[in-house]
């Protein structure tokens, strides 16, 4: 019931996903990229992962082939949240 990323080296990922059940998106938005960013940064703090200090160090290079992936029932949810947020203030 929440949004994951995932890192698409082979554009593959798509051909792999039931896209009637998710939405696949770029990660486009700054708070989006951030977010990313930070949790690789932890990622690569507790578990040593070679593999997130790699991305790390190629950020620029490496964020083009994530894909925000979000299903379709929680996309739905939080439009309606914000909706009634802006009704409500």
């Amino acid at each position: 019931g929440g949004e994951a990323y995932v890192l698409d080296e082979q554009g593959t990922f798509p051909s792999l996903c039931n896209v009637e059940m998710v939405a696949l998106e770029p990660v486009e938005d700054q708070q989006d990229a951030e977010a990313l960013r930070q949790m690789l940064i932890e990622h690569a703090r507790l578990t040593g992962s070679a593999r997130a200090e790699r991305v790390l160090a190629n950020w620029d290079d490496a964020l083009p082939k994530f894909v925000k992936v979000m299903p379709h029932d929680y996309k739905r949810a939080l439009k309606e949240r914000a909706k009634q947020e802006t009704h409500a203030g």
